[in-house]
């Protein structure tokens, strides 16, 4: 069975709650396209009134970030079960921006995981290099470990669920996009890794994103290749330009 394109924009630290509404009702007509699972990962404060704009459309909303623990004394974070009980389906794990800025690392993003699949939400997790790791060539190494330390004790039932977004850091915001071929080596590298720790059957059936400055008009021969399944888009996710991303088929 082919894997179904997941089509994920990342919202990062814009949009209040009342300019997420409006960005929802311009994108609603634009984004339609059942071949694809559309999501709109939002800021925490975001996510009810983004929820409530995108009822009865193919617009699912997703979060950027997620704590490891159920509750407690944990200032400023976000729990699981407040996610769930918004209805949020999806959730960003160790982006590298979350990791650059707010010192998460591998291990963090592994129990972020675990306790996403616990709670029935789809980790996203996030894996790439920067541009010195490429320049020295260790690129799939660096990306190898990224992915073996995040699926620690995650079954295989689990991963075959998950999604993984490849971002080489370099590209992030930057206008500079990997090569398409550059994009596919890394990504097949990705569900190589996870035949390994798993089984060609799981790593058949795990979606891995590219992102990295998706355009419009590299989004059609990205999204071609046989192990990208689609991408996470930051700043383009902003725009009606996102509607062009997600209809690349068409």
């Amino acid at each position: 069975m082919a894997r179904k394109k997941i089509i994920a924009g990342n919202w990062k630290m814009n949009m209040t709650p009342s300019q997420a509404v409006e960005l929802i009702n311009t994108l609603k007509p634009l984004v339609k396209n059942d071949d694809v699972d559309v999501l709109f990962c939002v800021p925490s404060i975001d996510i009810i009134p983004a929820m409530e704009a995108a009822k009865g459309t193919n617009i699912q909303i997703g979060a950027e970030n997620m704590y490891f623990e159920e509750k407690g004394a944990y200032t400023g974070e976000i729990s699981p079960d407040m996610l769930t009980d918004a209805g949020v389906k999806y959730v960003i794990i160790g982006h590298s921006e979350r990791r650059e800025y707010f010192a998460e690392t591998d291990e963090t993003v592994n129990k972020k995981v675990l306790k996403a699949f616990e709670h029935g939400i789809t980790p996203i997790i996030c894996c790439g290099e920067t541009l010195t790791q490429r320049e020295q060539g260790v690129t799939i190494d660096f990306i190898r470990q990224q992915i073996k330390i995040a699926f620690l004790n995650v079954t295989a039932a689990q991963a075959a669920t998950a999604v993984i977004a490849y971002e080489p850091i370099w590209a992030i915001g930057t206008g500079k996009v990997a090569t398409t071929e550059q994009a596919q080596e890394v990504c097949k590298a990705i569900r190589e890794c996870i035949a390994e720790i798993y089984d060609e059957a799981t790593a058949a059936a795990i979606r891995i994103q590219y992102g990295g400055s998706v355009s419009a008009s590299s989004a059609p021969e990205l999204f071609a290749q046989p192990d990208i399944d689609g991408g996470l888009v930051g700043g383009a996710s902003l725009k009606p330009d996102f509607g062009q991303i997600v209809n690349y088929n068409k």
